[in-house]
């Protein structure tokens, strides 16, 4: 649409898929989110951003900072590998070795790739459910933006950058978030608050017009106000417990790019630091994960349609708690992957080897294809296998199992598409996929009350094995049209029937239905009038379904209005009609909530 909020390019690269691919020739399912539109969606809040694309469900145990998990299609939180600015960013010491996107806001990303699929060929471990890739601004010139709202919330974002076509770009941002909050525990009245504040710098230079070098540096450190299950009750109630969270990542390397031959080398480092305090200061936990990772990729173009993908990667991982004495490991990985792009043809198949110090060897296979019929509709079908390596905790806690295995998937997808979702070629966008995804020896905690044998001898507490399997199926539809030049809708939907394949019962907190519909009109070409409305199907909180989460339905309304090219005024209503639920049993979610902003751009 003639939108400028919309604008994008319609030949969007993608790096989710591990290869440096075109989003609408790819045979796997893909949403990239861009600038403008994380922009146009307002606010910190990430998950508000990433429900915009199909299969994506989330629960929180809060308001703003609290641990957030994302769920793709159905997989477990911890099953989605998440990477930032290029860099792995799973937190070593989480009992399961996951990401909280409740560290994560949104108000200096640039671009997000969602793929819902298994990818392990090209990522290696985690990649069971899918892959987020998030990517900060890094553009030439000053950038502001402050917002205030509900609950004292307040939030800024200041970035700038320098940058000349011949020599290179230095880039930096700064953002800050805090909010009084509200009561994590539903029948709490304490407010939990958060604090967060970040650094991100980002650098290049070109040697030539093939050679460069690049550094990329992220700081974050917040403060969470928690509450939690104090005694006697033992049941979740206000607390003055507070959780400090401290996040440093990095990666530096160089790119080599004649055309025929793109190499990418780099080093790269992630670093988490929690410390949970009780009322008076004294500290009740501490972590510190920390992965590093050496990585060479590659594509090669012999010669006409035909081209290789290929890759080696060695990762070192380490946690330390308070009540552990730490471990560490490493595991290292190489893959190939042949393709051909020719005429309405876009076609991959590859296999990976990763060696991992504790559990041994995985090997992983993918393929996907996706072909033309006529402009603008494709078909499209993937293969990819998955696998997840225990975590550390898992491994060697008190809780902990040497003889785990590494969690192992199997999906597959079949699906048409038309047009682009950035509907600059044409004015509809449709894509229609279905989905199915296979999970084996899936790490459960198994609870050894009363049980001193077996697995359990010497484990009074309890302990992980590989006892699940699970299954993950469904459709996904997802329409965007342009029927105006001044008017942009949307409509996704997912159906996900996720359950345990030893008992039949549905997985937790994975809704069977969600939808996100989404408009905006532009009466005038300053104003812009948008709403988003969500709804989500019931689901279970727990693995026996005996607690149940009711389904909801929350709209937004949201507008934003040019006083010039050079100065925005935003504002927006977040849940209109005050609903309450739950993502999660026992946590309380934000009501009606409004916030007013402006943006500045030199």
């Amino acid at each position: 649409m003639a939108v400028p909020a919309w604008a994008q390019d319609a030949d969007i690269t993608v790096t989710a898929t591990g290869t440096r691919t075109q989003v609408v020739a790819t045979g796997q399912s893909v949403t990239v989110i861009g600038a403008e539109e994380i922009e146009a969606a307002q606010g910190a809040d990430l998950t508000r951003v990433l429900t915009r694309a199909p299969g994506v469900s989330v629960s929180s145990n809060g308001g703003a900072g609290s641990f957030t998990g994302v769920r793709l299609r159905g997989s477990e939180a911890e099953q989605v590998l998440t990477v930032l600015d290029e860099v792995r960013v799973a937190d070593p010491a989480a009992p399961s070795g996951g990401f909280d996107f409740g560290t994560l806001l949104a108000l200096d990303l640039a671009k997000l790739e969602v793929l819902r699929s298994s990818n392990s060929t090209i990522w290696g471990s985690d990649a069971i459910g899918g892959v987020v890739v998030a990517s900060s601004r890094a553009e030439s010139g000053l950038r502001g933006s402050a917002e205030y709202g509900a609950r004292d919330t307040v939030s800024a974002l200041v970035s700038g950058g320098l940058s000349d076509p011949d020599t290179g770009f230095l880039g930096l941002s700064g953002t800050w978030f805090a909010t009084d909050g509200f009561s994590a525990a539903e029948a709490g009245a304490e407010a939990d608050g958060f604090e967060q504040w970040a650094l991100n710098g980002h650098a290049r230079y070109y040697f030539s017009d093939r050679f460069e070098v690049f550094a990329r540096a992220r700081y974050a450190e917040g403060e969470l106000e928690i509450d939690g299950f104090p005694a006697p009750d033992f049941t979740l109630a206000d607390t003055l417990d507070t959780q400090e969270t401290r996040q440093l990542i990095g990666s530096t390397g160089a790119v080599y790019d004649s055309g025929a031959l793109f190499l990418s080398a780099a080093y790269s480092f992630a670093d988490t630091d929690r410390d949970n305090l009780d009322g008076v200061g004294a500290e009740t936990f501490t972590s510190t994960g920390r992965s590093d990772r050496l990585a060479l990729r590659g594509e090669w173009r012999p010669f006409g349609p035909l081209l290789l993908h290929f890759g080696a990667e060695n990762e070192w991982t380490s946690y330390v708690t308070r009540p552990d004495a730490g471990e560490d490991t490493r595991i290292t990985g190489a893959y190939a992957q042949g393709g051909i792009e020719w005429r309405g043809i876009n076609a991959h198949i590859g296999a990976r080897v990763d060696d991992h110090a504790d559990f041994g060897t995985a090997v992983s296979f993918g393929a996907d294809a996706s072909y033309e019929l006529t402009p603008g509709l494709r078909v499209r079908a993937s293969i990819g296998e998955g696998f997840k390596a225990p975590s550390l905790f898992q491994l060697h806690s008190d809780f902990g199992n040497l003889a785990l295995q590494p969690e192992r998937s199997t999906s597959f997808d079949l699906g048409f598409s038309y047009g682009e979702r950035t509907l600059e070629r044409r004015p509809v966008h449709a894509a229609l996929t279905l989905f199915r995804r296979d999970t084996s020896d899936q790490i459960a905690f198994v609870s050894c009350f009363g049980v001193a044998t077996g697995i359990c001898t010497d484990r009074p507490f309890g302990t992980y094995d590989n006892v699940a399997r699970t299954q993950a199926l469904g459709v996904e539809a997802e329409v965007w049209a342009r029927p105006a030049d001044s008017l942009r809708l949307g409509a996704l939907y997912a159906l996900t029937e996720a359950e345990d394949r030893d008992t039949g019962l549905t997985l937790a907190r994975r809704p069977r239905h969600a939808a996100t519909l989404t408009g905006e009109w532009r009466p005038l070409r300053a104003l812009m009038l948008g709403a988003d409305l969500r709804m989500v199907s019931a689901s279970f909180d727990d693995a026996s379904n005996t607690v149940r989460l009711d389904g909801y339905e929350t709209l937004t309304l949201r507008s934003s209005f040019d006083l010039s090219e050079r100065v925005q005024l935003f504002g927006r209503v977040e849940n209109l009609w005050d609903e309450q639920y739950q993502t999660a049993a026992g946590y309380a979610t934000a009501g009606r909530s409004a916030y007013v902003g402006a943006r500045l751009k030199l």
